[in-house]
């Protein structure tokens, strides 16, 4: 090879690593997925084929970049779960322990790859183990252990009976980097032609490119063909060894029953002739096929006599079941009920290159909000009209490019099937984890950094919620715990909620250890919920003893303070003895919103669209009502608790003779916000606060107007604890009416 050559290649590979990397990881959790599921239902052979095939793509791929020890190791997982897949070795869970501990360790293999890491002597001690573990499971000198619940006569998952004389069906389809590799398929036909009697050939045309993609390096064979002799089947496989990696290979014994023949039709690409079927399959020869067709056509030619099918023809000449020739029928019909018909496609992109489209969508959404500004001020119809058009088509696009980003969230929930599985095992308990709503959608960002907060409530609710199996059943509660991961959309945002039927939160220990501690004053009291809410200080811990899980006093403040950087909030419920409940709620994305802008003098706020509910316009900024401490309105007889903006960030501006009430609703029910005038709807792009007003309360976040102007988003959970609990303050609140507000106008009418 030249140089040139050599080095174009070695950075060929090092551009294409991380793809392979990240498609490494996606297959590495599918096994783990696979292997969860396949506990509960250990003879689900869809299950199994998945299962290997996801070995064989990390295998085959890792081989393209010459890992070999990836490749090596995961040789002995796959030899493992190809005899599962002939119904030879039982999965039970001592064997699903150690392909989870395989799957880590290839897992480790390929990140080690990726940084360059060199492989260290108890990487190699901890390999070998394993290795030894694989083989062991295989029996004696790696002999498979017959499953004993596995009837031996079972066609399903043994292979075929061989007999001395009789004809293989074989079909292989030779990778597209066979040649590159320096393999040549024609000599492994050469040598199969001294194991027996070559018949029947055909090659597949169907893997044939148009002449204009033809790539003469690449290779496109495929062939299907009888093999008359009295090898066995391991010595035919032999033949293929070389390419084992770079072709897709598929054997019919000489006796094989006619559930192999289906099987193969079901797999087999869509064709459309019945006879070109039956040969695919090789259940004829194109001889006998010809044969059949110049039957029928002769009858064709005969006045008087009815055309009969081609299948009666192959049945009597050819001596076909009709098993066999009624499979392929409805193959034939499948193929013609849905023509054209393609598989979703999918295209892998960068995630900073998405970002970066997010941001300019960001910036375009701005300058669309400005034009329409300008154009309003002109008070051109024609201009007004144009610039309301492009304001359409950027929110279409802004709605189409943030969907990109959009995620399920059950599979970041998936994750912890394995978390729950081990961590319960270590602990000596028995726990089902229930998993509802998986299919709901959020914003990739706020997914990837939600995982570790999850994570800790996961591992606390197992080892301080969840109990052992004895003191269940001293509890009279059942001897399995349960643990409910469950998200759903509500009022704009994502509710994540961790639940357990355990112990619950013990308030009396909790408030002890506050009093030990210094956080509260000894005999001070305060309302349960705020006793609750002590598990999230700084080093506090209820443990009495250090585990590896816990006790240590970290990780609750870290998962409430990374909950609120995503602009979110955690609230814990629990009730002693019956189990405990923590609702995490989110922004549906980081990046744009639809808000709804108001203002109070000059300065301008945005309410998240979702959370408002109605507003009440041009009120008489009369006398109002002081409830506890609290301001409030009359609405439709109930009491509205009320913040003033002007009085509560201290803003400098003449308080005007008329007001609106802006109705505002979260999950500790609804509230209002006095505004000067209501500006409304605004497409809102999120930018983060600078350090200097991180720590201002009710506001999460910032948006720069079409004119310039920057306006406050606020967090509208923490905008109704101002409500309900406002703080003090040098001047009194701000009067607002006291007598019902009547005619209140609904947000949706407007």
């Amino acid at each position: 090879m030249k140089p040139d050559t050599h080095d174009a290649d070695l950075n060929f590979i090092a551009e294409a690593m991380p793809a392979f990397i990240s498609e490494a990881h996606e297959q590495l959790e599918s096994i783990e997925h696979l292997l969860l599921q396949l506990e509960e239902c250990p003879d689900d052979r869809e299950l199994l084929d998945a299962l290997f095939r996801c070995a064989h793509t990390v295998k085959g791929s890792a081989g393209i970049f010459g890992l070999d020890q990836v490749v090596s190791f995961t040789h002995h997982v796959e030899t493992l779960l190809d005899k599962m897949r002939e119904g030879t070795v039982a999965l039970g869970p001592d064997l699903s322990t150690l392909l989870l501990e395989c799957k880590d360790q290839v897992l480790h293999l390929v990140d080690s790859a990726g940084h360059s890491e060199r492989d260290t002597p108890d990487d190699r001690e901890v390999r070998a183990d394993l290795i030894t573990r694989l083989c062991a499971a295989l029996g004696p000198s790696g002999a498979p252990l017959t499953n004993p619940s596995t009837p031996q006569d079972s066609g399903a998952h043994q292979s075929p009976v061989v007999l001395n004389q009789g004809s293989w069906l074989i079909s292989v389809s030779f990778g597209i980097d066979c040649f590159r590799n320096g393999m040549d398929p024609l000599s492994i036909l050469r040598y199969l032609g001294k194991l027996g009697n070559v018949e029947a050939i055909a090659c597949d045309l169907a893997l044939l490119p148009t002449l204009e993609k033809l790539d003469p390096e690449s290779c496109h064979l495929g062939f299907e063909f009888r093999l008359k002799t009295d090898a066995d089947r391991q010595a035919i496989e032999d033949a293929f060894s070389f390419v084992k990696e770079d072709c897709s290979l598929r054997l019919v014994a000489p006796s094989a029953p006619i559930a192999h023949y289906e099987k193969l039709l079901e797999d087999m690409p869509d064709r459309p002739l019945l006879g070109d079927i039956l040969v695919k399959i090789g259940a004829i020869s194109q001889s006998q096929l010809d044969d059949g067709l110049r039957t029928q056509q002769m009858a064709r030619q005969t006045p008087g006599v009815s055309v009969p099918k081609l299948g009666d023809i192959l049945q009597q000449q050819a001596g076909v079941a009709a098993e066999v020739v009624s499979a392929a029928l409805n193959k034939q019909t499948k193929r013609e009920a849905t023509p054209g018909a393609e598989d979703n496609r999918y295209i892998r992109v960068q995630a900073d290159r998405l970002d970066d489209v997010i941001n300019l969508l960001g910036e375009l959404v701005i300058a669309a909000a400005g034009a329409e500004m300008q154009a309003r001020q002109t008070r051109s119809a024609e201009l007004i009209e144009s610039n309301q058009h492009i304001g359409r088509l950027v929110e279409e696009i802004r709605n189409g490019t943030l969907q990109l980003r959009m995620v399920p969230i059950g599979e970041t929930f998936s994750r912890f099937r394995r978390v729950v599985r081990d961590t319960a095992a270590s602990l000596e308990k028995d726990v089902a984890l229930e998993i509802l709503g998986g299919d709901t959608e959020l914003d990739k960002s706020v997914v990837e950094r939600i995982a570790d907060p999850l994570m800790h409530l996961v591992r606390n609710a197992l080892d301080h919620g969840l109990e052992t199996p004895a003191e269940r059943t001293a509890a009279g509660k059942p001897e399995t715990g349960k643990l409910i991961l469950s998200a759903r959309h509500e009022s704009g945002s994502i509710l994540i909620r961790i639940e357990d039927d355990g112990r619950g939160i013990h308030r009396e220990r909790v408030l002890q250890r506050a009093w030990d501690r210094g956080l509260l004053e000894k005999g001070v009291r305060p309302s349960d919920q705020e006793i609750v809410n002590l598990i999230f200080e700084p080093g506090f811990s209820t443990a009495e003893q250090i585990t590896n899980l816990s006790g240590r006093g970290v990780g609750m403040d870290v998962v409430r303070r990374n909950i609120e950087a995503l602009r979110g909030t955690v609230v814990v419920s629990s009730t002693h003895g019956l189990g405990s409940q923590i609702n995490i709620r989110l922004p549906l994305t980081l990046a744009i919103i639809d808000g709804f802008l108001v203002s109070v003098g000059s300065s301008k706020f945005i309410f998240p669209l979702d959370t408002v509910v109605e507003v009440i316009e041009n009120r008489p900024a009369a006398t109002g009502r002081d409830v506890h401490g609290r301001s409030v309105v009359e609405l439709r007889g109930e009491v509205l608790p009320v913040v003033c903006l002007r009085s509560l960030y201290g803003l400098d501006s003449v308080a005007p003779e008329r007001i609106s009430v802006v109705v505002v609703q979260c999950s500790s029910g609804p509230f209002g916000v006095l505004v000067d005038s209501l500006m409304g709807q605004h497409q809102t792009v999120i930018k983060p606060l600078g350090r200097l007003f991180k720590t201002l309360r009710g506001i999460s976040g910032s948006s720069i107007l079409g004119n310039g102007e920057v306006a406050l988003i606020f967090d509208v959970v923490s905008l109704s604890q101002l409500a309900s609990d406002p703080p003090v303050i040098a001047h009194q609140l701000h009067s607002v009416p006291s007598e019902v507000l009547p005619n209140p106008v609904s947000f949706s009418e407007r």
